[in-house]
């Protein structure tokens, strides 16, 4: 489904992304992991269109997508979920919703809300509540629930666990489960590595702006390495 191969990123005289390269087959989840800093979201942000890399390539649904517009991916199928979840704080939580079907025919607007409150039924209740107004797990779904609403076929999901406390951190990853079994493609960047590799398919890890390991999320759960650097192992 995605295929990225040696894309490097320059934050000015900075080298933040350096020769990277990793897939994600359908009916995946895939995690990138590592410390802060070391190059995920703009891994994510270069994929979805926001930042360029001058080398290498990105392929899409088998398309090369290096110089399409952020905004013309979305109807390709590409969804993009900014880490800080970034809501339209003064609309409601079904305003906000619509906004994300704003690619889709008016005749799959209300069948994709009835999808959302589904997995997410606290959306349902507050649905006309301003989204400015709820807590942070709520509008993480929300962010989460607004990228569903383009019916992607691949989702990506950038620090979905963020300042969220740990009963609402398990909640936000049992839907990002419930998600993957209904069929949704997830690419998953994450600090939080002992959980993220609970679930994740296969995962890489970043260091520097680089991919230093790869493996199967079980395989890196017991990686010695990996353990001490980001399990507390």
């Amino acid at each position: 489904m995605l295929n990225v191969e040696d894309i490097n990123v320059y934050y000015g005289a900075i080298h933040a992304i350096k020769d990277v390269s990793f897939r994600v087959s359908d009916g995946e989840i895939v995690a990138l992991i590592g410390a802060n800093g070391a190059g995920k979201s703009t891994t994510l942000k270069t994929v979805s269109g926001l930042l360029r890399s001058n080398t290498g390539s990105i392929e899409f649904m088998s398309e090369d997508i290096m110089r399409t517009p952020a905004d013309k991916l979305v109807s390709r199928g590409l969804a993009h979920v900014p880490e800080g979840r970034r809501v339209f704080a003064q609309m409601t939580v079904e305003e906000n919703l619509e906004m994300g079907a704003y690619t889709r025919p008016n005749a799959e607007i209300a069948p994709g809300l009835e999808r959302v409150y589904a997995h997410f039924p606290r959306l349902k209740e507050r649905r006309r509540q301003v989204a400015g107004t709820l807590s942070g797990g709520e509008q993480q779904m929300l962010a989460m629930g607004r990228a569903l609403m383009s019916s992607p076929h691949l989702l990506m999901l950038d620090e979905p666990s963020m300042g969220l406390a740990p009963i609402l951190i398990e909640q936000i990853f049992q839907i990002v489960k419930e998600l993957h079994e209904a069929g949704t493609t997830i690419l998953l960047v994450e600090q939080n590595a002992q959980m993220a590799l609970s679930i994740a398919t296969r995962a890489y890890v970043m260091e520097t702006g680089k991919v230093t390991l790869s493996g199967t999320g079980e395989e890196l759960l017991h990686n010695d390495d990996v353990r001490r650097a980001y399990l507390g192992g």
